[in-house]
C-alpha cells in the first residue's frame, strides 16, 4: 500500500488536485479496462470538485460513456430530497456530463432499504467483475472521524462479510447505507478531500495516533493493494508531524 499526504494552501487547491487525478485515473482506466469504475462521495467537500469535472476542460478529456458511477455511502433519502448525495451529485456533475444513465447506481430505490443494499452489492459485481476492484473511490471524513457511513462504535465497522451495509444511525434518526471497510480496501486508488479546522484533531488521530478504529473509523482505510491519498489544506494539517 502506498499511502500519501498533500498538502495544499485552501479547499479549490485541493479540488483542481482532485480533478486532475480523477482525469488521469479516467482515461488509464479506459485504456486498460474498456471502463472507469468510480465512486462518489458526499458532504460540502466534492462540490467544488464536481463542478470543475463538469467545465470543458476536464470533461472533453473523459470518455463519459465508459464511465460507472456508485456512491461510497449516502442517507436513505429520496433524490429529491436535499440531503441527497445524489441529488447534489446530479446538480453540479451528472446532468452535465454524458454519462449513460443506466451506468449511474444511485444509493437509493422505494424499498426495504436492506434489501436495497443487497441488490447495491449484486449491481457492483456485475460491473467489477471478479476483481471486486473500484478504479477510484472518493472519501470524506467527519470531525469525530468517521468515513463513507462508517461511525464510531457502530456494527458495521466490524462487518468482514458484506461489501454494502445499510442501519438505522441514532444519533441521526435515519437510516444509512453504506460501502464497507472490506469493499473500500479493496479498490486500486482513494482519495480522501479533507478541510478545515473542525477535522484537525480527528486527522491527526486517524493518521497518528493509537490506533481505535471503533472511535476513529478512517482508521480503518487501509488498502488491500492500492494507494490512498489524502489532499488536505494546511489549516486541517496543523497538528500534524512536519517531516
Amino acid at each position: 500500500m502506498a499511502s500519501t499526504v498533500k498538502i495544499f494552501d485552501d479547499k479549490n487547491e485541493i479540488s483542481t488536485a482532485c480533478a486532475k487525478m480523477f482525469t488521469d485515473l479516467a482515461q488509464k482506466a479506459i485504456a486498460e479496462n474498456g471502463k472507469f469504475v468510480v465512486a462518489l462521495t458526499g458532504g460540502s467537500s466534492p462540490e467544488t470538485l464536481y463542478k470543475d469535472l463538469a467545465e470543458a476542460s476536464y470533461k472533453e478529456q473523459i470518455d463519459w460513456s465508459k464511465v460507472f458511477v456508485f456512491w461510497g455511502d449516502e442517507r436513505w433519502v429520496p433524490l429529491t430530497d436535499d440531503k441527497s448525495n445524489g441529488k447534489m451529485a446530479n446538480r453540479t456533475l451528472l446532468n452535465k456530463v454524458p454519462v449513460p444513465k443506466n451506468q449511474i447506481f444511485y444509493m437509493w430505490a422505494d424499498k426495504d432499504v436492506s434489501q436495497y443494499a443487497e441488490e447495491y452489492e449484486n449491481a457492483i459485481r456485475e460491473v467489477l467483475g471478479d476483481g471486486m476492484r473500484f478504479d477510484l473511490i472518493l472519501l470524506g471524513m467527519g470531525p469525530e472521524g468517521h468515513t463513507a457511513s462508517l461511525f464510531p462504535y457502530e456494527p458495521v465497522l466490524h462487518e468482514e462479510t458484506k461489501l454494502v451495509d445499510a442501519y438505522y444511525l441514532k444519533s441521526q434518526n435515519m437510516y444509512r447505507i453504506t460501502f464497507t471497510a472490506p469493499l473500500i480496501n479493496k479498490a486500486k486508488e482513494i482519495i480522501l478531500m479533507l478541510y478545515g479546522n473542525e477535522k484537525a484533531e480527528a486527522l491527526y488521530e486517524v493518521l497518528e495516533g493509537e490506533r481505535n478504529p471503533d472511535l476513529y473509523p478512517a482508521q480503518l482505510l487501509n488498502p488491500v493493494n492500492g494507494n490512498i491519498t489524502w489532499l488536505i489544506d494546511k489549516t486541517i494539517a496543523k497538528d500534524l508531524k512536519k517531516e
